[in-house]
């Protein structure tokens, strides 16, 4: 099955795929990811290309889109990543994104959300997204205002005890 790849100004976003590897290990184990989203237990190129295999590409075959690397088109350099996840035991779909630390601040994580968020609702049909952030994290609430999205309130995700701030966006 032939997957959507997306283009923006300065990004090409493609599925995250196990050539990923090496990215998704230096990104899953940034200071910001492991503050604000968590240790995935990700610490070696084996452990990242197993995390692809198992939580990224399950869902794309699925239902067509998942993870998408952020790769900058001046350069072919990998800045981030953002995609739509389908989680377990939540309603609905996520949007989510993170970028290694010295991209940040250039508005690689608004451009690369902005066109996920227009795919979920032009390309793959979905009629709202949500997305899940810390209380601490405000350049995250930011983007997602201005992406559009509205705080609803808090939750919690499965098998966290952390209380997370809930945006949402319908159309």
């Amino acid at each position: 099955m032939k997957h959507k790849t997306f283009k923006t100004q300065r990004l090409f976003l493609r599925p995250t795929n196990t050539e990923d590897a090496a990215f998704i290990l230096e990104l899953l184990n940034s200071p910001k990811w492991l503050l604000h989203i968590g240790d995935r237990k990700v610490k070696t190129l084996e452990d990242a290309k197993s995390y692809i295999e198992t939580k990224m590409l399950p869902q794309l075959e699925k239902l067509g889109y998942s993870n998408y690397t952020a790769i900058r088109k001046s350069d072919h350099v990998k800045v981030g990543s953002c995609g739509l996840y389908n989680r377990e035991g939540m309603d609905g779909v996520d949007i989510g994104y993170a970028l290694l630390p010295q991209y940040e601040k250039q508005g690689y994580a608004f451009e690369a959300a902005s066109a996920v968020k227009e795919a979920a609702f032009k390309n793959f049909g979905l009629k709202s997204i949500s997305a899940y952030t810390t209380k601490e994290n405000v350049a995250s609430q930011t983007l997602l205002k201005k992406l559009g999205l509205e705080l609803m309130g808090t939750t919690f995700i499965p098998n966290d005890n952390e209380e997370l701030l809930l945006f949402k966006l319908e159309i």
